[in-house]
Parts: C-alpha cells; sequence; structure tokens
C-alpha cells in the first residue's frame, strides 16, 4: 500500500484532526518533518546569528575583508555540492540509497559542526574549512531528504507537509538559538567562564549534537522508497553505470517536464536574493555599525515569528494556490530589499529600526515561500525518479547560494558601500517572478502522474 495512503493512526479525534490539517497526520510525516526541526540549528546558530560574529571578530581577528570573504566561503560550499548532486541523486534511485546517503552528508556535517569548538582567534583558515564543510553536510542531506517527500505525501498533501516542516525548523532553530544566546550573553547563569570564548564555543558543540538527536526519528520512521528498474535498464549494469544513463535520460526528458524545469530556473533567480538576506543579514549589519547584541533579538524574532507565518502559508496555498503564495512572498521580498538599502544609507539615523522591520518581513514570507517552491517541485517529479530529479533541483537551489553572495560581495567590493551588495537582489527577485508566472502547475502535475511506475 503506498505510504501516503495508509489509513489514520490511532489517537484521540481532535488531535488526529489537527495534525491532519497541518499535514502531519502520520508518523513517517513527523519524522520526516522533525528533519527541518533538526538541521535548522545550524542555519540559525552557524550561518546566520553566532558563527558570522564570531568569525568576523575572533578567527578573522583583524581582517580587513571579511565580508568578501564571508561570501567566498558561502559560494565555494555551494558549489561543491552542486557539481556531484545530480549524480548522487541518480545513484540514490538505482540503488535506493537516499537514506544512506542523507546520513553520510548528515555526520559530514555534525562533525564539521562539532569541531567549530576548536576554532580560536586567528584560526581564520580552520573556521574558514569547518564552515565550508558544515554547509557541504546540510546542503547534501537536503537533496536526499526532499527526494523522500514524494514517497511519503500524497499529491494533496505536500504543500502542508512542506510548510509544517519550515514551520518546526522555525521553531526548533528558535529554540537552540535562545538557549544558545542565553549562556553566551550570561555566561555565569550557567557556570561558564566570562571573558572568553567558551561558551560561543559551546553553541557550535549544541548544534551538533542536537542535529544529529532529532534527526534519529527520521532515519528510523521513514521507509527507504523501493527502487523501481527502468523498462530499458540492464539488469547486470552496475550502479554508477545506470546513475550516469538515468541522468542522461532525465536530461532529455526536460522538455517533457517542462514546467517542472521551468520552476527550478524560476527558483534560482528568487530563491538567490532569499538566500543572500538570509546569509548576509548579520554580517551585513555589523558592516554598518550594528553590534550583535542589538541583531540577535531581531533574529529570533524570525525564527519564532516565522512559525505561525510558515503554518499560515499552507493555508494560504490551500486558498489562492501556491504559485500565487509564491508570487505574493516575492513582492514582499522587494520591499525588504527596499528597507536593507535604506538601513545603510549614509546619514541615516535608525538603522535598527530598518533591521527589525527587515526581521519582521522575512519572518512573514520565508519559510512560505522556500516550502511551497519544494512542494511545488515535488507534485511535478515522478516519484521513482524523486532522486534524480532533487539532484537536479538541488544544483540549482545551491547556484541560487552562490549568485546571490557572489554579486553581493563585488558589488560592495566595486563600490566600497555595503548597501551597494543588495541592489543585485531586485533583478533576482524580478526575474524569478516573472518566470514562475508562466509555471502551469497542472499541467506539470498531469505529466508527472502519466510518467510515474508502480513500485514492485
Amino acid at each position: 500500500m503506498d505510504a501516503a495512503r495508509e489509513p489514520r493512526e490511532a489517537g484521540t479525534p481532535a488531535r488526529a484532526g489537527l495534525l491532519e490539517r497541518l499535514g502531519l497526520g502520520r508518523p513517517e510525516l513527523r519524522a520526516w518533518a522533525l528533519y527541518d526541526w533538526a538541521n535548522s540549528a545550524f542555519f540559525t546558530t552557524i550561518v546566520t546569528a553566532v558563527f558570522p560574529v564570531y568569525y568576523r571578530e575572533v578567527a578573522a581577528d583583524g581582517r580587513t575583508d571579511v565580508l568578501e570573504r564571508f561570501s567566498e566561503l558561502t559560494t565555494w560550499s555551494m558549489v561543491a555540492v552542486a557539481l556531484v548532486g545530480p549524480l548522487l541523486g541518480a545513484l540514490s534511485d538505482t540503488g535506493a540509497r537516499k537514506k544512506p546517503m542523507l546520513a553520510a552528508f548528515l555526520v559530514l556535517g555534525v562533525l564539521a559542526t562539532a569541531a567549530l569548538w576548536l576554532v580560536e582567534r586567528g584560526d581564520w583558515q580552520l573556521a574558514s574549512l569547518l564552515f565550508v564543510l558544515g554547509n557541504i553536510g546540510v546542503a547534501g542531506s537536503f537533496v536526499f531528504y526532499d527526494a523522500l517527500l514524494p514517497s511519503i505525501a500524497s499529491e494533496e498533501e505536500l504543500d502542508r507537509v512542506s510548510t509544517s516542516a519550515y514551520a518546526l525548523g522555525y521553531l526548533g532553530g528558535g529554540l537552540l538559538l535562545a538557549l544558545n544566546l542565553a549562556w553566551i550573553l550570561k555566561p555565569a547563569w550557567f557556570g561558564l567562564p566570562e571573558d572568553s570564548t567558551v561558551p560561543v564555543r559551546l553553541a557550535f558543540v549544541s548544534v551538533a549534537i542536537w542535529w544529529a538527536v532529532f534527526a534519529l526519528p527520521l532515519l528510523r520512521s521513514v521507509k527507504e522508497p523501493a527502487r523501481v528498474r527502468e523498462s530499458d535498464e540492464p539488469a547486470r549494469m552496475g550502479a554508477l553505470r545506470v546513475a550516469f544513463a538515468r541522468l542522461a535520460e532525465t536530461a532529455r526528458d526536460l522538455p517533457r517536464h517542462r514546467d517542472a524545469f521551468l520552476l527550478m530556473v524560476a527558483m534560482l533567480a528568487y530563491n538567490d536574493g532569499i538566500n543572500t538576506i538570509i546569509r548576509m543579514a548579520t554580517i551585513y549589519g555589523a558592516e554598518i555599525g550594528l553590534t550583535g547584541p542589538k541583531m540577535i533579538p531581531a533574529v529570533l524574532l524570525v525564527q519564532f515569528l516565522g512559525v505561525p507565518c510558515a503554518f499560515g502559508f499552507g493555508w494560504l496555498a490551500g486558498r489562492i494556490g501556491p504559485k500565487r503564495a509564491v508570487l505574493g512572498g516575492i513582492g514582499v521580498y522587494l520591499g525588504i530589499t527596499a528597507l536593507a538599502w535604506r538601513m545603510a544609507s549614509p546619514g541615516e539615523e535608525h538603522p535598527l529600526a530598518y533591521f527589525y522591520a527587515l526581521a519582521a518581513g522575512v519572518a512573514l514570507v520565508m519559510g512560505g515561500c522556500q516550502a511551497l517552491t519544494r512542494s511545488m517541485f515535488a507534485s511535478m517529479v515522478p516519484r521513482h525518479r524523486s532522486g534524480e530529479f532533487f539532484g537536479l533541483f538541488g544544483v540549482l537551489e545551491r547556484f541560487s547560494a552562490i549568485l546571490g553572495p557572489l554579486c553581493f560581495g563585488l558589488a560592495i567590493k566595486a563600490t566600497g558601500e555595503p548597501r551597494w551588495g543588495v541592489v543585485p537582489l531586485v533583478a533576482f527577485f524580478l526575474v524569478g517572478a516573472l518566470l514562475l508566472a508562466g509555471v502551469d502547475l497542472e499541467r506539470g502535475r498531469r505529466v508527472a502522474r502519466e510518467t510515474n511506475l508502480s513500485t514492485p
């Protein structure tokens, strides 16, 4: 029986009804969604709030090219995953290896994050290496995590499951970040030494533990999708040869799945802007004179306000459709970009107020836009080839974390002013919205249903 259509688990009607409405009515759906809770700690503490400031003030120890260097680190870590993502995705489909490959990247990311404990003043090379490895780990695991979604959720469940997972990610990442900030700002309360790097480095270790522990339900409860052999696939062909053959077939087949492909290209554009805002916000604020303690509450605002907003996007998608919901979110991001420009304008006396307004806007739309992009794509790919399709999706998603930070850094380097870094984001959002408007979801879903193969 298809896992997405198994009977509802036993439980009280009210509890079961709420979970069903949230898209979390079955154990495997909750276990899958909990991985967002697990890895979001990496994004909140390592990517967004704590590590960028630590890298700038401690590891870099006075270097003057911190903002440009940090954008380069983000670029190269995403390039590494983009280069191997499609092949790994196809390989996972040929041998039913999605969970083992997810686990391998998980281990890499967890170990690299835990090793940030070793980074002290002046250790910018070690900090850079471990940050790149951690980014490879989290990004690589997402290729296989996302590829599991079509095998556990029905087409009607995809939007709710994906947005609920993002909401859990906001909550989980926010809770651990709040704890991290408590012992960083008030170390004496926790018996930690003051005037040392121990509390911050302990935060890095806590992220590794959190990520590993809360990934276990997915590894235990989500079944590995059965392999489906293509009709023209030789029975004794090696797994690597099959993977390359299926990648070639997917490339030839992309015109048939043109709406899924167009969505990927649209996502490449608008997600570039989203990822740049996520990854560069705190270090951008630091460059224009905002201190860490002033920015931290804004980061927490994003996490906790993002929980109801992500759930709300799932509800909105059910009312107006996921494509219209994402287009509305892109409009909000254009307003956020204008705020970021104004925040860094010469003579601006209230940059902190703009930073908080920017944070509120990001919380409103960030999780919903990314979650609905994932669910729209999942609804337009054949289930038995989800690994290779999400491998290709992952390439463009990784490049959407490359071009934005790269253009951001180049614009700042060319002008010498941080605010010029946000100008390229306007083009990313406008191009993405235009391409997304051309996606025909119903046609894409129909093609996916026609090309699905049944498992043995």
